[in-house]
C-alpha cells in the first residue's frame, strides 16, 4: 500500500511539474520586441490607452447635450377616496361663512403622454462641444508620455542586461584562463619552479573572480525580473535577449544639428493642449452670460372613469403645448466674473510652464550632447586600455611560463586587464545610456 501511495504521488509531482513547464513560455525578444510587448502588454501603458475611450465615451455624454431629449409616461390612479373640495354655502344661497363639502371627479384616472425638449443655445455646452478634439488629444499626449517612459526605461534595462551578459562571458574568459594559470602554477610548483605561495595567490585570484561572477549573475536575475515587470510578461515566463550591445550602436547621428522644433517633444504637445484646454475655459465662463434659450414640447391624453373600463372606448381627452423658455442671467453675486479671472490665471501660469519647459529642454539637450560626446570618447579611451591589458597579460604570462617573471607581475596584470575590461564595458553601458537620454531630450526616441 505504502508503495502503490509513492507511486501515486510520483505520478502527481510529475505531472504537475510538467503542467508548470507547459504553461510557461520562452520568449526570445530584441530590444524591439521588448518595446513592442511593453507598449501592449505594460499597465500604465493600458490603463492610458482606455483614458482615451474613457474620454471618448465623456465626449459622447457633452455632445447629448445637443440631442433633443425626450420621455414618455403613462399613469393610472384609483382614488380609493375622492378627494373633498369645500364651496362656499353663500353660492347656493347658504349663510355667508359657512361652506358646502362637494366631491369632483371619478375614481379612476388614466394618463399617458410624450415630452420632448430640445436645447438651443448654451454658451458653455456650445465650448463644450468646441473642446471635445482637444480633449481627445490631450488624452493622447498623455498616453504618448507614458509610452515614452516606459520605452525609454526598456531601452536602459536592456542595455544594462546585455553589459551584464558580456561581462559574465568577461568573467567566464577570465576564470578559465586563471585556471590555466593555476594549473600551470601548481605544475610549476611540483617541479620545483615556483613557490607554494605563487600558488595560493592564483586561487586567491579564481575564488574572486567566481565570487564576483556569482554576484553579477544574481543581479541579472533581478535584472530580468525588473524587465518582465515593466514590459507586463508573466513573471514565470522566460526571458532571452538576442541583441548584443557593441561600439556599432554608437553612432553620430544622434549629433545632428537639424533645426530642433519643441514641438517634436510629447511633454511640449501635451502642455500646449492643456493651453487650448484652459483657453476653451476662459470662453466657457465668458459666454456662460449670455441667455440660454431652450424649447420643450409635450403631448398627452387623459380619460376619468367611474369603472375600470379603459380598454373598453369611452372619451380621452387630448392636451399638447409647445413651451419656448428663455433664461438670461442677471447676478449671481459675481462668481461668474470670479470665475472667468480664475481661468485667466491658470491659463498664465500654463503658458509661464511652457516658457519653464522651453528653458528645460535647451538645457536638458545641452547636457545630453555633452554626456554624449564624453562617454563616446571615454569608451575609446576604455578600448584602448583594454586593448593593451590585454597585450602586457599575454606578455607577463609568457615570461611567467618560461620563468623568468614572477607571480606577483602576472598577478597585477590579470587584475589590471580585469579592472579594464570591467572599465570597458562600463563605458560603453553608460555612452548607451546618454544616447537614450540624447534621443529622448531631442524627440527622437
Amino acid at each position: 500500500m505504502k508503495k502503490v501511495i509513492f507511486l501515486i504521488l510520483g505520478f502527481a509531482i510529475i505531472n504537475l511539474s510538467q503542467a508548470q513547464v507547459a504553461n510557461k513560455t520562452t520568449n526570445a525578444f530584441s530590444l524591439d520586441q521588448c518595446v513592442d510587448y511593453a507598449q501592449k502588454n505594460n499597465v500604465q501603458v493600458k490603463n492610458a490607452l482606455l483614458a482615451i475611450e474613457v474620454q471618448a465615451q465623456t465626449n459622447r455624454e457633452i455632445a447629448a447635450a445637443a440631442f433633443p431629449t425626450i420621455t414618455t409616461s403613462t399613469s393610472v390612479v384609483d382614488y380609493t377616496k375622492i378627494p373633498t373640495s369645500l364651496l362656499p354655502a353663500q353660492i347656493f344661497g347658504g349663510p355667508a361663512g359657512t361652506f358646502i363639502p362637494v366631491q369632483f371627479g371619478t375614481k379612476f384616472n388614466a394618463n399617458y403622454g410624450a415630452n420632448i425638449q430640445q436645447l438651443l443655445f448654451d454658451g458653455q455646452v456650445f465650448i463644450a462641444l468646441q473642446a471635445r478634439a482637444t480633449s481627445m488629444d490631450m488624452q493622447r499626449k498623455n498616453a504618448a508620455i507614458t509610452q515614452e517612459a516606459i520605452k525609454a526605461n526598456i531601452y536602459k534595462i536592456y542595455y544594462q542586461l546585455s553589459a551584464s551578459k558580456t561581462q559574465l562571458n568577461i568573467l567566464d574568459a577570465n576564470i578559465a584562463r586563471l585556471t590555466s594559470l593555476a594549473h600551470d602554477a601548481e605544475v610549476m610548483y611540483k617541479n620545483g619552479f615556483a613557490e607554494k605561495l605563487d600558488v595560493d595567490k592564483v586561487s586567491v585570484q579564481l575564488n574572486n573572480l567566481e565570487t564576483e561572477k556569482l554576484k553579477a549573475n544574481n543581479s541579472v536575475a533581478i535584472g530580468y525580473m525588473g524587465l518582465k515587470m515593466l514590459m507586463g510578461m508573466p513573471v514565470k515566463d522566460s526571458l532571452v535577449l538576442t541583441d548584443v550591445i557593441n561600439e556599432k550602436s554608437l553612432t553620430n547621428d544622434v549629433l545632428s544639428e537639424s533645426d530642433f522644433q519643441y514641438t517634436v517633444r510629447k511633454d511640449f504637445q501635451y502642455l500646449s493642449t492643456i493651453k487650448k484646454m484652459n483657453e476653451f475655459n476662459v470662453k466657457r465662463y465668458q459666454l456662460s452670460n449670455l441667455p440660454t434659450i431652450s424649447m420643450a414640447g409635450s403631448y398627452s391624453k387623459n380619460a376619468q372613469r367611474s369603472e375600470f373600463d379603459f380598454f373598453k372606448g369611452g372619451n380621452w381627452f387630448t392636451t399638447s403645448l409647445i413651451n419656448l423658455n428663455i433664461s438670461l442671467p442677471i447676478f449671481n453675486g459675481f462668481a461668474t466674473d470670479a470665475r472667468i479671472k480664475r481661468t485667466k490665471i491658470e491659463l498664465q501660469q500654463t503658458e509661464n510652464q511652457i516658457e519653464s519647459l522651453k528653458n528645460s529642454i535647451d538645457n536638458e539637450i545641452t547636457q545630453a550632447k555633452l554626456n554624449y560626446m564624453s562617454s563616446v570618447a571615454t569608451v575609446q579611451f576604455q578600448k584602448k586600455n583594454m586593448n593593451l591589458a590585454e597585450a602586457v597579460y599575454a606578455q607577463t604570462k609568457k615570461k611567467f611560463e618560461a620563468g623568468t617573471g614572477s607571480n606577483t607581475e602576472i598577478s597585477a596584470a590579470q587584475a589590471d586587464l580585469v579592472s579594464a575590461q570591467n572599465n570597458y564595458m562600463n563605458a560603453l553601458y553608460t555612452a548607451l545610456i546618454a544616447k537614450v537620454d540624447l534621443l529622448k531630450a531631442t524627440g527622437k526616441l
